[in-house]
């Protein structure tokens, strides 16, 4: 039996010529159980493919299909989108003068009181907001309401989660107890999760599977680590690591020998070595990042970016040797 809960096959969907946020021709499979993260920048179509994924609007080309059945459109139900899925957007959609409670139970019919009630404190358990049951929403958190969404979105037996930008409305703090708990309850109850996100760190932290996109092409998709560490694009090596990007003019100045047009490597890529020889760069800045700082550095006019992990052992106009330990060719 095969795994796969969703295929999306040449999906386009096409707007007005001077709007962003169109897809073309994307195809991908989703499998039953996983975290999926479409990470690109605004206007590269990740919430026109969510909504798609959800049957709310009608695509130009291409079919959705979950559990080998074709997702309709808008035009083909009379309320769109899909039984098994449920979408959390951004303004959580609750009633923000009723209670937590009521608003997570309201998702579930009268027909069966006891059983309302049981699934209702369950899901508010494993979303860790069980001691807001009897407060309004108006008086909860940003990151309080996202959880409560949350838990209305899954308390009736949902299959698909599909999240847009879930983490917009959180401060960093609250960011990374989030992703755990998301990642956590698609564990606990084998709910499939579509994500999308212009910050690359979602995906990298959550996902088993990684979809970049950008103006409204897929450029690529499989497990984090495996984009990261081997990127088809430049854009793609720049969005989720910040990426120094030479011509190959530059990466010769620098003694690294090309035979295609760019260079690219991160800058943990870049080790910093105390062996003295000609070929040294100078330290043009020092940028804190908390347990590690980056080094900006220069030489024969040529800019990259390093990692220093011995926090100032290198300072400004210091000269460094450095191994750049890998790097890529595009």
């Amino acid at each position: 039996m095969s795994n796969i809960l969703i295929s999306v096959k040449n999906l386009t969907k096409q707007y007005q010529a001077e709007q962003a946020g169109g897809i073309r021709n994307v195809s991908f499979d989703i499998k039953k159980g996983d975290v999926v993260a479409i990470i690109g920048e605004s206007g590269s179509g990740k919430s026109t493919l969510l909504k798609s994924i959800y049957g709310l609007l009608k695509t130009d080309e291409g079919e959705i299909y979950f559990e080998d059945k074709r997702v309709k459109g808008p035009d083909e139900q009379l309320i769109p989108g899909h039984k098994q899925m449920k979408m959390v957007t951004q303004d959580f959609s609750l009633n923000i003068y009723a209670k937590v409670y009521d608003n997570i139970a309201s998702q579930l019919s009268n027909t069966d009181l006891k059983t309302k009630a049981e699934k209702t404190l369950a899901i508010m358990e494993h979303l860790r907001i069980l001691p807001l049951q009897n407060k309004k929403i108006i008086e909860l958190s940003g990151g309080e309401q996202q959880r409560v969404a949350i838990a209305k979105a899954m308390v009736s037996d949902t299959q698909v989660l599909l999240l847009d930008e879930p983490f917009s409305q959180v401060d960093a703090l609250l960011k990374n107890q989030l992703r755990a708990d998301i990642k956590r309850i698609a564990a606990e109850t084998g709910v499939t999760v579509i994500l999308v996100s212009h910050d690359p760190a979602d995906g990298l932290f959550l996902a088993d599977q990684l979809l970049i996109l950008r103006n409204g092409e897929l450029l690529q998709t499989g497990k984090p680590a495996e984009i990261y560490q081997q990127p088809k694009h430049i854009y793609t090596a720049q969005i989720l690591g910040n990426a120094v990007v030479l011509a190959r003019d530059e990466a010769e100045k620098i003694g690294l020998k090309a035979q295609k047009d760019f260079v690219v490597f991160y800058p943990e890529w870049a080790e910093i070595i105390n062996n003295w020889s000609s070929r040294r760069y100078e330290v043009k800045d020092v940028y804190y990042k908390g347990f590690y700082e980056e080094l900006l550095l220069e030489r024969n006019g040529v800019n990259v970016r390093a990692l220093q992990l011995n926090r100032a052992e290198h300072q400004k106009n210091d000269h460094v040797q450095l191994n750049i330990s890998r790097y890529l060719e595009f």
